[in-house]
C-alpha cells in the first residue's frame, strides 16, 4: 500500500461530501467477473468487432452466444467494493457512481444513484417499439424460438427493424447517456463534486475517459487501479495501484 497516498485519500473522504466515483472493469474482477483489454481479457480471445452493432445486425445468433456467454453475469455478487459504495451512499458521502460496467452490482449491493454509462446486460429492446425483455426472458426465447431476437410485438417491413438487442452500448451505436443531453447532465454532476473518486479503470476509453477534466479547480481526483492511467501525474491526483477491495476497505476503516 502506498502510505502517503493512502493516509492522504482518508484525509479526502473523511471531509467530503459530495464524491462522484467512477467505475470500470476493474472493481467487477474482484467479484470474479472478466475484464476487457488486460492480459486476461475478453478482447485476448475474440475480435472487438463482435461488440458492435454492425456484427449484431449481421450474426444477431452469434452475437446472442457470444454476449450471454461473456457479458452476463447473474450470478455474480457485489464484492466489498460494491458494499463500501453503497455504505458511503447511505451515509451521505457518495452522490452518484457513473459506471462502465454492464453488470449491475452497484445496484446489486444497494447503491441507488447509478448512471449505466454503457448500458446494461440486465435487459434488451426492440429497437422498433421499445418494447423491455429481460435477459431471463431471452434466454427463454433463445432455448423455445428459432427467431429469438426478431420482436414479436410490433411488425417493420424489414425484419432487423425489429430486432430486439441487449440494452448495452455497442461499437457504432448510440445509448441514452450519449446524447448532448445526457453528456450535460454528467458533466454537471462531476461539476458538483468535492472529489472524484476513481476505481479499476485506466481513463482510456472516450468520452468516459474526460469526464474528469469536467472538475472544478481544485478538487482532488483518487484514482485506485492497478493499471497506469493518463491521469496518474495530473494535479489534484492521488493514486493507488492496489486491489480497490483491500483499499476501500482500509480507508473505510478510518
Amino acid at each position: 500500500m502506498e502510505i502517503n497516498n493512502l493516509e492522504k485519500c482518508i484525509k479526502i473522504i473523511k471531509e467530503a461530501k459530495e464524491i462522484v466515483v467512477l467505475t470500470g472493469a476493474g472493481i467487477s474482477t474482484e467479484s470474479g467477473i472478466k475484464d476487457f483489454r488486460s492480459r486476461t481479457g475478453i478482447y485476448r480471445q475474440s475480435p472487438e468487432y463482435i461488440l458492435s452493432l454492425d456484427f449484431f445486425y449481421k450474426h444477431p445468433k452469434e452475437f446472442y452466444q457470444f454476449a450471454i456467454e461473456n457479458l452476463y453475469h447473474p450470478e455474480a455478487l457485489p464484492n466489498v467494493g460494491h458494499q463500501i459504495l453503497a455504505k458511503w451512499e447511505e451515509e451521505g458521502k457518495v452522490s452518484t457512481i457513473i459506471t462502465q460496467n454492464i453488470d449491475g452490482l452497484h445496484q446489486k449491493a444497494g447503491s441507488n444513484h447509478v448512471i449505466e454509462f454503457h448500458g446494461t446486460m440486465r435487459t434488451a429492446s426492440c429497437m422498433n417499439c421499445g418494447k423491455v425483455y429481460r435477459t431471463e426472458e431471452m434466454m427463454n426465447r433463445i432455448q423455445t424460438m428459432e427467431d429469438y431476437f426478431i420482436c414479436t410485438h410490433c411488425q417493420t417491413r424489414e425484419e432487423h427493424d425489429h430486432y430486439i438487442k441487449p440494452d448495452v452500448v455497442l461499437f457504432g451505436d448510440a445509448g441514452e447517456w450519449f446524447t448532448a443531453e445526457g453528456f450535460s447532465t454528467i458533466t454537471n454532476i462531476i461539476h458538483q463534486a468535492d472529489c472524484i473518486l476513481v476505481l479499476g479503470t485506466s481513463l482510456q476509453v472516450t468520452p468516459f475517459s474526460t469526464f474528469p477534466q469536467y472538475r472544478r479547480e481544485g478538487v482532488p481526483i483518487i484514482l485506485i487501479n492497478k493499471g497506469d492511467s493518463p491521469y496518474d501525474h495530473a494535479h489534484d491526483t492521488y493514486v493507488i495501484h492496489e486491489s480497490i477491495g483491500a483499499t476501500l476497505t482500509q480507508i473505510n476503516k478510518e
